[in-house]
């Protein structure tokens, strides 16, 4: 695991956001796109502030959830809504933002629409993850009914997903696709998060979902 520890949270989110506004400007001089892959939430939301100011070509980045809420995009709970307000803004507005919702009263009904516009789009140039005080990320909960086909090399784009802690059912990019993307960074922050991190390193995936990717990721933490 590559830990990296910050001074204080303003460091780490502006340092961060730096970090991949440079690694997306990489992919686009060599390949003329890239594609960034956020978590919901409201800690990547500074993040998210900074890079909706930054210089890029933003008309060929491909944005899109690690997961999302099976909830309309106009309510508090839904991560498309605070991606749309925080990130899709300003120069960033001009990016191609794929969407992980569909109006479906399940999103097993929506899933296969779904994957299909996720899947040009792929390999994932940046990644960033967060990770719950119970060890879960993206929508890969411990418990949650399918996590075990969630965290196999052989899962779908796609999966629905199901929890006691997660509340309304969700729709989460598997492992494998997130696991195969170019650059990958976990945000964390406090003290707990940090302590179910160093506990989740000696706990089997199943048990702590985000040590699935830890040899592949670089964490970034401030108290």
């Amino acid at each position: 695991m590559n830990f990296n520890e910050y001074p204080d949270r303003e460091f780490l989110f502006l340092s961060l956001a730096n970090k991949i506004a440079s690694e997306l400007g990489d992919f686009l001089r060599r390949e003329g796109r890239a594609s960034l892959c956020v978590p919901g939430g409201t800690t990547p939301g500074p993040i998210f502030d900074t890079l909706s100011g930054v210089d890029l070509d933003w008309g060929n980045v491909t944005v899109f959830l690690n997961d999302e809420r099976w909830v309309p995009e106009d309510s508090a709970r839904s991560n498309t809504r605070l991606l749309k307000e925080r990130l899709l803004t300003g120069r960033a507005a001009a990016a191609n933002y794929v969407p992980l919702y569909a109006p479906t009263e399940t999103p097993e009904e929506s899933l296969d629409a779904l994957a299909e516009g996720l899947e040009p789009h792929l390999p994932i140039s940046v990644l960033l993850l967060g990770m719950g005080t119970d060890m879960h990320t993206a929508s890969l909960f411990p418990g949650a009914d399918r996590l075990e086909e969630g965290l196999s090399d052989k899962a779908p784009l796609l999966l629905p997903m199901r929890a006691d802690g997660a509340g309304e059912p969700r729709i989460t990019l598997s492992a494998r696709p997130l696991k195969q993307a170019m650059s990958s960074h976990l945000l964390i922050t406090g003290l707990e998060k940090r302590e179910a991190l160093e506990r989740a390193a000696k706990l089997s995936p199943l048990e702590a979902p985000v040590r699935a990717f830890l040899n592949e990721t670089v964490v970034h933490w401030a108290e």
